[in-house]
């Protein structure tokens, strides 16, 4: 079974070992250090037999180092995959009772046969697809909690 909590351990293991490379690439180009995060997250991801990807939705934190394997993290599972295995609403309730009352949980990118699911938190959101999860704000204990239940019940049952 695969764990979000174990992945990103040990993506952030990789990142912690490969930080000195990173940081000459920083210097000397954005791009590269771009390009070598992303092979790092590839590398680890086909350990998982997932395709892991950091994104940088601003620009300005690639410069952000220690921000690396923190925030802005999508995987792809099954990328065919167009329905859960499970409800919309059992998913929705995890979310509310695993992070809290103050997150908002909504059906989305509804069309076409495909579902999915949009958690919003305070600070950022979270998109659930059938075969991808897409972590757009700070991954805390709640929210590695929270994704290592969607690993088990919803994309490695």
């Amino acid at each position: 079974m695969i764990l979000f909590s174990e992945l990103m351990n040990e993506f952030q293991n990789n990142i912690q070992g490969s930080k000195t490379t990173l940081n000459i690439l920083l210097k000397r180009s954005p791009n590269l250090a771009y390009q070598k995060i992303n092979e790092l997250a590839y590398f680890t991801g086909s350990k998982y037999r997932v395709n892991l990807r950091l994104h940088f939705p601003d620009p300005k934190k690639i410069s952000d180092l220690e921000s690396y394997g923190t925030e802005n993290i999508g995987i792809v599972v099954d990328s065919l995959r167009t329905v859960f295995p499970i409800s919309r609403q059992e998913i929705k309730q995890k979310a509310i009772e695993i992070i809290g009352s103050l997150v908002s949980a909504q059906d989305a990118y509804m069309y076409k046969g495909k579902e999915g699911v949009k958690i919003t938190l305070p600070r950022g959101r979270i998109e659930i697809l059938p075969g991808s999860i897409h972590v757009w704000c700070q991954i805390d204990e709640k929210v590695k909690r929270y994704c290592d239940w969607l690993m088990q019940n919803v994309y490695f049952r």
